[in-house]
């Protein structure tokens, strides 16, 4: 059954202040909350002010014992993915709503760091609110249902994709097919390859995305290196 709301690993501001920005991780499927929120040190050098949440998807992993899902890869097709980010879409709105009137902040203080599945869910949700996130970060994904923008598209948030050209999970190819379909629709975008990774994270990657999130949030520096 679902979770309402999601819930997950939160890190608060570094400063120790209000945070004045947001920076939400949608995860992969089979994994949780827990598997991205050791991200947010990295990207808190630059946002000092920004709270990190990493909610858990809101079903259970069904190809395994332990894990969560946004939604079930039992069935590949293209209308049943459809269908399953459709259902979890409405939760992780109610979600992003819940957390930024909490804290009194609007979309244009949230950014969505995804991977993989997390990764489409934050394209498929972040093209379709009423107002546009100040970015989307977007690891090794893909974007569902590109012919459905031109009827759907309400935001046209800045975008990094970023993935592994050795990709065996989700092909690379991926990466153009998105890019494409978002310049059609006049989102601006941003592609990064990552030459000889397959499906995760590397550190050109990680210092890629800090760089993005930070700029559209309004700060300036160099991303830790570590």
């Amino acid at each position: 059954m679902a979770d309402t709301p999601l819930r997950g690993p939160s890190v608060p501001p570094a400063s120790g202040g209000a945070a004045r920005q947001l920076v939400v991780f949608l995860h992969g499927v089979g994994a949780d909350g827990d598997d991205l929120i050791g991200m947010a040190p990295y990207f808190a050098d630059l946002l000092p002010d920004a709270e990190f949440l990493s909610p858990h998807a809101p079903f259970a992993f069904d190809m395994a014992p332990v894990g969560h899902q946004w939604f079930s890869l039992a069935d590949l097709s293209p209308p049943a993915i459809l269908a399953g980010i459709r259902t979890a879409a409405p939760l992780l709105n109610a979600f992003l709503d819940a957390e930024l009137a909490k804290r009194g902040l609007s979309d244009r203080q949230l950014a969505l760091v995804g991977f993989s599945q997390g990764t489409m869910m934050a394209l498929y949700v972040a093209l379709r609110r009423a107002v546009p996130c100040a970015c989307l970060v977007g690891y090794s994904g893909m974007l569902a249902a590109p012919d459905l923008l031109p009827a759907e598209l309400t935001a046209r948030p800045p975008v990094l994709l970023i993935h592994g050209e050795e990709d065996e999970v989700v092909p690379f190819g991926f990466l153009d097919l998105a890019k494409s379909a978002l310049e059609l629709m006049a989102v601006p975008v941003e592609a990064l390859p990552c030459p000889g990774l397959g499906h995760g994270l590397n550190d050109d990657g990680l210092r890629a995305g800090i760089r993005f999130v930070a700029a559209a949030l309004g700060q300036d520096g160099e991303a830790d290196r570590h």
